[in-house]
């Protein structure tokens, strides 16, 4: 936890830039009837029955430190989805870059295996090499700014219905592109000494701990000298 705290606190570096990962679902759904579009002192009216049209899952790209955002959709989500996914981060948007810190959720495909799955051994090194992963702790998503976003992207795009893949990476294209060009900022105040006090009971009890090792130390004390007493009487 104090590792994701520290890296929001340091200074930018193009060189090392840190990027915030999350990845989400949107359900893609269309209508049955057509829509009556509002008139004078008339809302809109909808029907209730709709269709499913299968599923869009989202990636959010956060770079908080020069307030930029990427959004991505596909299909699916596979290993070879996030693999393809950094790839196009490390290769077009971050070429330049030494290597990238990404604040990502501790899933079963975000792990340097996924590229290995994916592309050649070469690549996938070089990918690899790259990459300086950190990982929030255990139902410690929270501490990823991407999440942040992604609950303004739903508050903002995706509450509605849409219909299809083109529609779903038409809005997602509009909502970053008025969040970029607005310089949306996220303001992160949550730090180190702000943990260590609101989040005391996650940090080991040292007394608590200090004592049960005494105890340990005195009863192993004590079976030694019960068994030398013995050995000698």
């Amino acid at each position: 936890m104090e590792d994701i705290l520290e890296i929001y606190h340091m200074p930018y570096d193009s060189e090392y830039p840190v990027v915030c990962m999350d990845e989400s679902c949107k359900q893609m759904i269309g209508e049955v009837r057509e829509l009556i579009p509002c008139a004078l002192g008339r809302p809109a009216r909808i029907d209730d029955e709709y269709v499913r049209n299968g599923v869009a899952e989202i990636f959010m790209e956060v770079e908080p430190l020069v307030c930029k955002r990427h959004v991505a959709v596909t299909e699916r989500r596979t290993r070879k989805d996030w693999a393809l996914h950094i790839k196009e981060i490390l290769d077009e948007r971050y070429r330049d870059a030494i290597k990238v810190r990404f604040l990502i959720d501790n899933l079963n495909t975000h792990s340097v295996a996924s590229l290995y799955e994916t592309f050649e051994p070469m690549d996938a090194r070089r990918l690899a090499e790259r990459l300086y992963i950190h990982y929030p702790p255990k139902h410690g998503s929270c501490l990823d700014m991407a999440e942040i976003e992604h609950s303004v992207l739903k508050g903002k795009c995706l509450d509605r219905r849409i219909p299809d893949m083109s529609s779903m990476q038409a809005h997602l294209a509009a909502w970053e592109k008025d969040r970029n060009n607005t310089v949306k900022k996220t303001v992160w105040q949550f730090a180190t000494p702000d943990a260590r006090i609101n989040l005391k009971c996650l940090y080991p009890n040292l007394q608590v701990l200090l004592g049960t090792i005494m105890g340990s130390t005195k009863c192993i004390l004590y079976l030694y000298i019960k068994h030398v007493l013995k050995k000698c009487f």
